[in-house]
Order: structure tokens, then C-alpha cells, then sequence
């Protein structure tokens, strides 16, 4: 589905995101590009709709160079959410679930029955269609955001660090939905974050990079868990402070508990 080959990205003053990067993101999967700030990740991510253009090789989507294609026509078909959800804040929550089918050619009648249903696909309620984005708590406005990203039906979806702005009971909550999401439908979903606990909750497949956009490690979660490449692997994932080291312990109505190395319970042992 999307194929970058030997890219490299140098901006006007000398500093190189991106240095020879190449990978293929299978279709239908969930893959993460996780890593520190800096590390080119969403400058990769960009590349793919257009909103950076490489300064070497080339991306590939269903075997087509992107750089062959109209940027504003290839974004009108990837779905993009960002941190911040980027809702427009002078159109209701329907006006911007609808911008993209509007833009594509659906007429206003089925824009708006295509805005009621990705409301429902992703879990707000129909009266919120006629409120505006700063009318609506962080949680949902990210929801909105969601909905917008899947209004016309991509077969890729693009998430720059999503969540990262909502509270953690949230955040979590935001999270099982798009697992749901991704098994419902089937999208290709590149998905940035910098937090490694949200990369394994999430993807079917990691990489991990460093300064430069080199791969330092790819594969499952359980790949990184139990089998780090490298000492900066370990470091990043915290194995080295013994941050994902659990052990059992046996609770006052017979439960056996999963504790971590200070003591909280991280969960329940299942017979």
C-alpha cells in the first residue's frame, strides 16, 4: 500500500530529517512510526499526502508516485488527523465531518447523512452534529476528527500524534476505539506517536527510529518486548529500568495480581 524507497529529506538549512529511509507498510495494518522529537517521523508521514516532498527517492501509494500526483486531490483521498483535531471552528461538527465528500462531489443531502453515520461509527451522539468544535470537550473534538479522516472512505488513514493532547482516561479510551476501528474496517493506518506504551497498544507493527529517521528496530510488540535490538531499544522502552518487568502476586481474595516494579498493580492474571 505505501512504499518509501531510499528517501532522504534536507530542509533549506542544512538539517537532514531524513536520512535513506526505505519501508513498505502493509496493507490493512495498523503501523507505527514511534521515536523521540525530532527523529523525522512525521516528516515521513507527510510525505505520503504531499505536505512534504522528498528531497531523494520516492513514495509509493498502490505502486503510484505520489509526486506524479495533484497534491490536493491525493489528500482528498488519504485521511489525515492531527494532534489538535484541526476542526475548522466556524463550521458545525456536520459542516466539518462533511468537508471532504462535499469537496469530492457528494452533494449536500448524502454529505450529511455521510456525517451522521461516521458520528455513530465513532461513538457521538446525533445532537452533537449542530454544535461547534469549542463547544465540544478535547475527547470528542478528537472524535470529530476521527470521523472526518474516515468521511470518504480512504483506504489510508494518516494520525499525527492524535491523542496526545486529551487526559489519559481518555486517551485510553480513544485508543480501544480505534483498535475497533481498525478491525472494522480494514484501513491502512500510519499512526506517529512518541510514546511507546501507545505504540504497543496499538500497532501490528512498530518502528522505532532515531535522529535521521533510521530504523533502529521493526516488528510486533512482542518482537520489541521480547527481543530488543539494540541498548537503545531497551532504553526506550524502558526495559533497562525495569519499567515492564512485572511479577505475581497473590491478592487477599485469591486473584493473582501482575505488579510492577513499584508496587502497582498493572493488572489481573487470568485462569
Amino acid at each position: 500500500m505505501i512504499s518509501y524507497g531510499s528517501v532522504t529529506k534536507r530542509f533549506r538549512d542544512g538539517t537532514v530529517a531524513v536520512d535513506d529511509f526505505s519501508l513498505s507498510v502493509p496493507r490493512g495494518s495498523l503501523t507505527v512510526l514511534a521515536g523521540s522529537s525530532g527523529c523525522g517521523k512525521t516528516t515521513l508521514m507527510r510525505m505520503v499526502n504531499r505536505m512534504v516532498d522528498p528531497s531523494e527517492g520516492w513514495i509509493t501509494v498502490d505502486g503510484q508516485d505520489v509526486a506524479s500526483q495533484d497534491p490536493v486531490a491525493l489528500r482528498r483521498r488519504i485521511g489525515y488527523v492531527m494532534q489538535n483535531s484541526g476542526l475548522l471552528p466556524h463550521r458545525t461538527v456536520g459542516q466539518n465531518i462533511a468537508t471532504v465528500p462535499r469537496l469530492t462531489g457528494m452533494d449536500r443531502s448524502a454529505a450529511r447523512r455521510k456525517a451522521a453515520d461516521m458520528m455513530d461509527l465513532v461513538g457521538l451522539a446525533p445532537e452533537l452534529a449542530r454544535r461547534y468544535p469549542a463547544q465540544l470537550s478535547g475527547g470528542q473534538q478528537q472524535r470529530v476528527g476521527v470521523a472526518r479522516g474516515l468521511a470518504a472512505d480512504p483506504e489510508i488513514l494518516l494520525m499525527d500524534e492524535p491523542f496526545g493532547a486529551v487526559d489519559p482516561l481518555v486517551r485510553a479510551d480513544l485508543q480501544r476505539q480505534l483498535v475497533d476501528l481498525h478491525h472494522q474496517l480494514g484501513t491502512t493506518i500510519l499512526f506517529v506517536t512518541h510514546d511507546m506504551d501507545e505504540a504497543l497498544t496499538l500497532g501490528d507493527h512498530i518502528v522505532l527510529l532515531q535522529t535521521g529517521a533510521r530504523i533502529a528496530q521493526q516488528g510486533t510488540p512482542k518482537d520489541f518486548v521480547s527481543a530488543p535490538a539494540s541498548d537503545f531499544v531497551r532504553d526506550f522502552l524502558g526495559l533497562d529500568r525495569g519499567q515492564r518487568t512485572l511479577h505475581r502476586e497473590t491478592a487477599a481474595d485469591g486473584s493473582v495480581l501482575l505488579v510492577d516494579p513499584h508496587g502497582r498493580p498493572a493488572g489481573v492474571l487470568a485462569e
